[in-house]
């Protein structure tokens, strides 16, 4: 299994879909899972700016991951975001048998990131909107990078910054050497 990691805006969909495309991994973006398995209701809180629940959000992955033909051979892009979900990820290591190979921070400049978003343009890139999920990022998501390290799970930083070829080039060889 291989996570990425990054803010808003760092590419992490843009490279999940070239690192999955270039070996062969299942893509599951978290945005994509809550399009397909939130509920109405979810739905509806999640356009009023509110965030799921851990549990909400766990519900959904084990959905996918009991889809998958080899949880060995995924790559999630965007989960987990809190220490609780990378908790239950780790349990799920422990009961399924399946590992973390590599974790790849996808590390951007703020100024960077929001000249992406605003140039992408979708609902949620407004200005006030793009702080509240740089804050959330900071707080809550970044310290799940130092937790996996001590669970001695492979971190890797990435200059991000870079053109979406560069950042690929950057991660490929570590998925080279597996």
């Amino acid at each position: 299994m291989i996570i990425l990691m990054g803010m808003p805006g760092s590419g992490k969909g843009t490279q999940g879909k070239m690192l999955a495309d270039a070996f062969g991994y299942q893509y599951v973006s978290t945005g994509e899972m809550l399009r397909h398995y939130a509920t109405h209701d979810q739905v509806e809180r999640m356009h009023k700016g509110e965030l799921l629940n851990d549990q909400e959000i766990i519900t959904m992955m084990e959905a996918v991951l009991s889809t998958s033909p080899d949880p060995n051979k995924i790559l999630l892009d965007g989960f987990p975001r809190s220490i609780p979900q990378a908790e239950w990820l780790l349990e799920q290591i422990n009961e399924d048998g399946f590992t973390i190979d590599h974790v790849f921070h996808l590390d951007v400049p703020l100024d960077v990131v929001r000249a992406r978003l605003l140039k992408r343009g979708r609902d949620d890139d407004a200005e006030e909107t793009m702080t509240h999920r740089f804050d959330f990022y900071n707080s809550i998501t970044l310290p799940i990078l130092d937790f996996l390290k001590q669970k001695n799970i492979p971190v890797y930083d990435i200059n991000a910054a870079q053109t979406p070829d560069e950042v690929h080039a950057e991660i490929k060889p570590y998925l080279d050497k597996a």
